[in-house]
């Protein structure tokens, strides 16, 4: 079963434009740093795959040198970071990697050193959604996401060095759930790599790193904390758990199960939420994104912004200013304005402005758009707002866990698809259907978008990202109402995500986020003016 956080999935709170390529990228970077003892003077990023092709459009520079200074995933300065670099005396370079098909699409390798002459190698991983792996370090293979705390711990391979470590951490009344050591060779460098569930807060970790890197034997003892992860607070036995959606169905109708009356999916997705992260945390949160969604859908049809790139800004006005003209005949008051809504969060992205990515930065208009111009239509309260963002995180879930989120890993049918499915989901359950109906909607969407291409313009989410959006908007509120219809889908949600993920991986690597194939090979696409200064 996943550990995954609603807050994963409706989130991370961000600065744009793209979750996998600029939050994703911001988070590496900061594990990276923080597995140095002092501060970093010198970093150069080795850039691989999508990351290679992509990264001045995506912002990924400005977000990887962020995650060096320590900047968070919604601090606006990120747009500034490498001017703050240069104030700050961080020497940072870049080097494109190019394409390799062994290793994930979006890999950055990170070189630092320190003013003491500490030296550190560490490659991360952007897995979609700005969730992130570390899979290397100093040329050891490793496996870190988060999910546990992790103590990382750099030491001579002698014999009694693992037993004393074990020893330290049972005396202090920690629990090891995984341990894995690597050496590069007997009697060299060894790391070790504690996920443990749960190391003590404050000064009692202080004191337990300081012993450790007390201890001779050891280089450098750290603990690893992956910005977005619940650590160990998914340690134990999560509440209404589930991985399909079959299971999902099987919790909400408790009926049959002579548990409970039969439940929403949003509420069962809230139930998880809470014995994951506790029922205060869960509510903060969602308060939290539920704001940064109000303003993100609006801010921009009051006062548009130019993109990054050039490419949109002012779209989502125009599209507001003639509903009155044009929404009967065509697209109707609720669709104009969850259209109009979704393309101002693309505008604030595409502008490095804050907003939530649902599940990435590229399809980010989607769900909010079709969950609050719904909402305010039917005039739904907070508990049942919520209630339709929980719907859609748990469709999400299912997604990030079975398939994938995220373009440069299935395209755009994995970042359009999927936002369009959990949007369907929480619609209809807005509109009263049962668990059942709201998963067959969620289906119907996925199918309508199945084999979408990722194909940004000059490696900038902004065309055809923007217009995608109002399409998936579409396609939501469509699912939506064939499903409340008693149109059913063939294929079962479950299958539909399988099929979704098995056509993203058929995808060739120029039609997944690369900028290679698509619209942006298009010869207007090409010679087009106003980028912020290209892609390798």
């Amino acid at each position: 079963m996943s550990r995954l956080s609603a807050f994963e999935i409706l989130g991370p709170v961000m600065v744009g434009p793209s979750s996998s390529h600029t939050a994703g990228a911001l988070r590496c970077a900061r594990v990276a740093a923080s597995l140095m003892e002092g501060s970093v003077t010198r970093v150069r990023f080795t850039l691989w795959n999508s990351f290679a092709h992509t990264y001045r459009g995506h912002g990924s520079d400005r977000a990887l040198v962020a995650g060096i200074l320590g900047l968070d995933t919604d601090d606006e300065r990120i747009r500034d970071a490498l001017s703050l670099a240069r104030e700050q005396g961080l020497d940072c370079s870049f080097i494109v990697g190019g394409d390799d098909g062994s290793i994930h699409p979006n890999t950055v390798d990170i070189e630092m050193a320190g003013a003491a002459g500490e030296r550190r190698r560490v490659r991360g991983e952007s897995l979609g959604g700005g969730r992130v792996r570390i899979s290397r370090i100093d040329g050891v293979s490793v496996d870190l996401s988060g999910e546990y705390d992790t103590l990382f711990i750099a030491h001579r391979d002698e014999r009694g060095v693992l037993a004393r470590l074990t020893v330290e951490l049972s005396e202090r009344g920690i629990n090891i759930a995984f341990m894995r050591t690597y050496r590069t060779a007997r009697g060299g460098s060894a790391y070790t790599v504690f996920e443990l569930d749960e190391l003590p807060e404050g000064d009692a970790r202080a004191e337990l790193v300081r012993r450790l890197r007390a201890s001779p034997e050891i280089a450098t003892a750290t603990v690893i904390s992956i910005p977005g992860s619940n650590g160990s607070r998914g340690a134990g036995e999560i509440e209404c758990d589930f991985s399909t959606a079959e299971e999902l169905l099987e919790l909400c109708d408790g009926r049959q199960r002579g548990r409970r009356p039969a439940r929403s999916i949003g509420s069962v997705m809230r139930t998880r939420e809470e014995s994951l992260v506790g029922g205060e945390r869960a509510t903060d949160s969602m308060k939290r994104v539920y704001t940064v969604m109000r303003k993100e859908t609006t801010e921009p049809i009051e006062r548009p912004r130019r993109s990054l790139g050039g490419f949109i800004g002012g779209e989502a006005r125009a599209v507001r200013s003639c509903g009155s003209r044009l929404a009967d005949a065509l697209m109707g008051p609720v669709q104009t304005d969850a259209v109009a809504r979704a393309m101002a969060v693309l505008e604030r992205s595409a502008s490095m402005g804050v907003i939530v990515a649902a599940p990435t930065a590229g399809s980010s208009g989607i769900v909010p758009g079709c969950v609050l111009a719904l909402a305010d239509h039917l005039g739904s309260d907070e508990s049942e707002l919520f209630e339709a963002l929980f719907c859609a995180s748990a469709v999400g879930l299912i997604l990030t866990t079975q398939a994938c989120v995220a373009g440069a890993e299935g395209g755009c049918q994995a970042e359009v698809g999927s936002a369009a499915a959990m949007a369907a989901a929480a619609c209809a359950q807005l509109l009263g259907a049962e668990p059942a109906g709201a998963l067959n909607a969620a289906s119907l969407a996925l199918s309508n978008l199945l084999g979408l291409v990722c194909d940004p313009v000059q490696g900038l989410v902004e065309v055809p990202c923007q217009n995608r959006n109002a399409i998936g908007v579409a396609c939501a509120l469509s699912s939506a109402q064939l499903s409340l219809s008693g149109v059913e889908s063939l294929v079962s949600f479950d299958e539909m995500a399988d099929v979704m993920c098995a056509v993203g991986h058929a995808l060739p690597p120029s039609l997944r986020e690369t900028a290679q194939g698509g619209i942006a090979q298009a010869p207007t696409a090409l010679r087009a003016k106003g980028c912020c200064g290209g892609c390798d």
